[in-house]
């Protein structure tokens, strides 16, 4: 079966400018253009198109799904699993922001009593899961099940107040932070109050605090790419003078 731009397009539910435009850029060519200049797309091109589509319904930019989709290992099959999956977490997500809502409506129109805490699970869940789809792996490798259970189980638990407190803390971080790789001086009064209010977001999270986990965590934030990129989003470098700060706080600087 072969597919013209606007046939493809009613077909997949795309713009054909949009089809225009992937052609343009490199990541949905054509199969050949035929003799009155129309693109031709064929069974490949469908394929690679719906592939195409599942990645960007899972927000990854184009320019990430190009290098994906174009690589020589890229294997169609195994990338069907993987969307399958996570969009299985996606609706997990979607299904317990969905409950939030559906018991906030109760509360209002007085059918149930709901708590402030409950009000908040439904975040809370998405949250967690979002942490495990992203880090999980290695945060578990790092400190194991029951540490990543308890601190997950913790959250869960968090009230409103500590919720509004820890944002709050969050956001303080990022403040002192950068304000701290100005001077360039890990070792410094503002560094180390960085590293300070770092310790007490953390006590939020952790059922139990300890220097080397502290210290062991800064280090995760140079070695994990995910982790230097969100630190370092602003200013370059900032994922390693986080770093530099902790291992002061805590002592365990080498």
């Amino acid at each position: 079966m072969e597919y013209t731009v606007q046939k493809l397009g009613k077909l997949a539910g795309i713009s054909t400018r949009t089809l225009r435009y992937y052609d343009e850029i490199g990541i949905l060519k054509p199969a050949r253009i035929n003799s009155s200049g129309y693109r031709i797309y064929g069974q490949t091109e469908v394929d690679r198109l719906q592939q195409i589509l599942f990645y960007r319904e899972l927000g990854i930019s184009l320019e990430n799904i190009k290098e994906i989709v174009s690589s020589p290992s890229f294997d169609g099959a195994k990338a069907l699993i993987e969307h399958r999956e996570r969009l299985l977490d996606k609706r997990k997500q979607l299904d317990a922001l969905i409950e939030n809502v559906e018991k906030s409506i109760a509360s209002t129109e007085g059918r149930i009593t709901m708590s402030d805490q409950e009000k908040f699970e439904g975040f809370k869940q998405n949250l967690i899961d979002e942490n495990e789809k992203k880090y999980g792996k290695e945060v578990r490798e790092k400190y194991g099940d029951e540490a990543v259970n308890k601190s997950n189980e913790k959250l869960l638990n968090m009230t409103k107040e500590q919720h509004e407190e820890v944002t709050r803390l969050a956001k303080e971080i990022e403040v002192t932070l950068a304000e701290a790789f100005k001077t360039g001086n890990p070792a410094g009064d503002l560094a180390q109050k960085a590293a300070d209010l770092h310790k007490k977001w953390l006590s939020y999270y952790w059922n139990q605090y300890s220097k080397e986990a502290h210290a062991g965590l800064a280090q995760m934030y140079v070695d994990d790419e995910r982790f230097t990129a969100y630190y370092d989003k602003e200013q370059p470098g900032t994922a390693e003078f986080l770093r530099d700060a902790v291992h002061i706080y805590t002592g365990t600087k080498k």
